[in-house]
């Protein structure tokens, strides 16, 4: 039985990558004639044609995850690939190149020429050029550099002790405090344990146990 020989399936790859504005689809595929290929556009699809001599004709159609504007779109052929542009209706961050469309209620912030995409933006409702991040950073800069004084200077340190302590050294904060009635707070283990510690109110004050 004689017959032609099957054409075999041409080797084609693709890739994508976006800006703001667009969507780009590389086709790696090498010399490429214009009335080898053929592209058409619709809001949500591309559909490619090629065909070239001692391969099989090649249909490719991408749906995309996202809608596009089809009059603006446009492609490229070159040596080793083909470059199809695609504009974008919205200047949105596609996460995929195809996939469901999702309708996009909140429209895009518009960016300015010194702002990235891997930055949040400036708060909606703040003045034109203030950036808020930069204002909590500083913020937080400060209330890490300040200094506790009188009792929160010492609430911190006893934490800074506990936190870092041993569990020896933390059984003899807890005993100590709990049987003082918190009038004394020691680290010594091997003191504490030996015995009850009894309450040691500051000079000139006494300390009275209200009856419930």
């Amino acid at each position: 039985m004689s017959g032609e020989a099957a054409k075999p399936t041409l080797p084609v790859k693709h890739d994508w990558y976006q800006t703001d504005a667009t969507v780009v689809i590389t086709i790696l595929v090498k010399n490429v004639k214009e009335d080898q290929f053929k592209a058409s556009f619709s809001d949500s699809t591309v559909k490619v044609n090629i065909n070239v001599p001692d391969y099989e004709e090649c249909f490719q159609c991408f749906n995309l995850s996202h809608k596009i504007v089809p009059e603006q779109c446009t492609y490229k052929l070159a040596p080793s690939k083909i470059e199809i542009k695609l504009k974008k209706t919205e200047g949105l961050r596609w996460n995929q190149l195809e996939g469901q469309i999702v309708e996009d209620n909140i429209k895009a912030i518009p960016q300015t020429s010194n702002t990235q995409n891997d930055h949040p933006p400036s708060y909606p409702t703040s003045k034109k050029g203030k950036d808020w991040s930069k204002v909590e950073r500083e913020i937080k800069k400060e209330e890490e550099q300040e200094t506790p004084e009188g009792e929160a200077a010492m609430n911190k340190l006893f934490q800074d002790i506990y936190s870092k302590g041993s569990d020896e050294v933390k059984m003899a904060m807890n005993k100590s405090f709990m049987e003082s009635g918190g009038t004394v707070l020691s680290t010594n283990w091997n003191e504490v344990s030996q015995k009850k510690v009894t309450v040691k109110p500051p000079d000139g004050l006494e300390y009275k146990k209200w009856d419930s």
